[in-house]
């Protein structure tokens, strides 16, 4: 599939949103607005009286704002969702959709460094203006926390390996481009790995420098007392962590997954999942290789 051009192809663009609007009078979240694919769909199936608010901490997302009086732009992590919701002057919402994939616009700019196939600095900030790059993160954690993340994040099981190799690299000078690193790790990823490894090193380092489960876990916190009752929660995940924790909130309304009970013993749950979990069929797959690890969940507000 060529994407030259394409800032991103949605994933389950017609599961997501056939999931998520209810009500087309209903007012609804897009947290991860991106290339506003979804967006725009959503937009598509709204009344005059409908509204959807579309998140983004990331500025090149701006260019591609919706010029619809249904729709408006809300710039920041969607960590921050019921206080901007409630600015806007909603204390609840008849939907949320999250599609936590990365961009192919952020795969494809070499100055933002979130692909080994390009050249340039480490990046991989999200939002460009503040925290750490990931240059910052190879250069100053301990060998120890890195092996820790490469393993948590990015399920590398020679974490340990890969941090050492990155510790004696850094000794003679700063790991600040992709070739660096590349250069510095080659020694310790076999060849017939290269390219697994690697994708799961640069994964770990983006989840971490935009602290992604964080993030995720104060959007879902957030999303259950946002959410109005017969409100949908649609999320698409790509990641076994950010995977179970949606399955953990729609199952007992906590990312830890524990189901409380009230004084009789009855199961005290916001949610109730609507259908199994879906995942791409054999020809999204083929069309758009980025959406082979996706699996989408749905839940209803009870």
């Amino acid at each position: 599939m060529d994407t030259s051009g394409t800032y991103h192809v949605p994933v389950l663009l017609r599961q997501s949103v056939e999931g998520l609007v209810v009500d087309p009078d209903g007012v609804y979240v897009d947290a991860t607005f991106g290339g506003g694919g979804h967006s725009r769909e959503i937009v598509s199936r709204l009344s005059n009286k409908g509204h959807l608010y579309g998140f983004d901490q990331d500025a090149d997302t701006m260019n591609n704002i919706i010029k619809d009086n249904r729709f408006t732009f809300v710039y920041s992590n969607f960590r921050y969702m019921p206080n901007f919701m409630r600015w806007y002057g909603h204390e609840k919402v008849t939907g949320i959709l999250a599609d936590l994939g990365v961009s192919w616009h952020h795969f494809d700019d070499s100055t933002r460094g979130f692909s080994f196939r390009f050249e340039g600095p480490i990046d991989m900030r999200m939002n460009q203006k503040e925290g750490m790059k990931a240059s910052d993160v190879l250069n100053e954690y301990p060998e120890e926390k890195l092996a820790q993340l490469f393993w948590l994040y990015g399920e590398l099981q020679n974490g340990r390996q890969v941090a050492a190799a990155i510790g004696r690299a850094r000794k003679n000078s700063r790991l600040e481009t992709v070739t660096q690193l590349l250069d510095a790790v080659r020694p310790v990823i076999g060849r017939e790995r290269e390219k697994k490894d690697t994708a799961k090193l640069f994964q770990a380092l983006r989840m971490e420098v935009n602290h992604e489960v964080d993030a995720l876990r104060e959007m879902l916190t957030g999303a259950v007392g946002l959410l109005d009752k017969g409100g949908r929660l649609v999320v698409i995940t790509y990641h076994s962590i950010e995977d179970r924790m949606v399955k953990n909130l729609m199952k007992s309304g906590n990312i830890e997954g524990e189901i409380k009970t009230d004084f009789y013993g009855n199961r005290e749950v916001p949610f109730k999942a609507i259908g199994k979990p879906v995942i791409p069929d054999a020809a999204e797959q083929a069309a758009n290789p980025r959406s082979r690890s996706a699996k989408l969940r749905i839940a209803e507000k009870i």
